[in-house]
């Protein structure tokens, strides 16, 4: 099953983004095939803000759980975190 994690980050909290952000992108590539898809959503200044990740998952809670083990979560850099089921409808997932 796949799922959409949406962390939207915290007001101020851009160094402590890049301060993090290694350790977040080592969790992800940890995962291996479970991750399908992610990036960070913008604001105009072309500074993340926020973050979208698409993973495949046994269940809703094992998203959730794994979300919330996400180093962006723990450090405090996601102020929201959302996990939501997600169906694959077009769009090719290997053409990475």
């Amino acid at each position: 099953m796949q799922f959409v994690i949406i962390g939207e980050d915290g007001k101020n909290r851009f160094e402590l983004r890049l301060q993090t952000r290694p350790d977040h992108l080592a969790y992800w590539k940890e995962k291996g095939g479970v991750f399908l898809a992610g990036g960070p959503f913008l604001n105009q200044s072309e500074q993340p803000i926020g973050s979208m990740i698409i993973i495949e998952a046994e269940s809703l809670e094992q998203a959730k759980k794994w979300a919330a083990a996400d180093p962006y979560m723990v450090a405090g850099v996601f102020e929201t975190l959302s996990v939501k089921r997600w169906n694959w409808i077009f769009g090719n997932p290997n053409s990475n």
